[in-house]
């Protein structure tokens, strides 16, 4: 286990009930980027992927 699965598994544990929608989860990511701007770039590529998630849908 990756020491970042930790924090996924948490996330899952603690809101496995809940639905968000994408506006949420885009103000949550520029809300934690204006707190931590050095994880500004890892933000951005995960960001990306995820918009592009569906480009290798053959």
């Amino acid at each position: 286990m990756y020491a970042t699965d930790r924090g996924i598994e948490e996330f899952e544990e603690r809101r496995a009930d809940e639905q968000f929608a994408t506006d949420y989860i885009a103000a949550r990511m520029r809300a934690f980027v204006d707190l931590h701007p050095e994880f500004e770039d890892a933000v951005e590529r995960f960001a990306t992927w995820l918009a592009r998630d569906d480009e290798d849908d053959d």
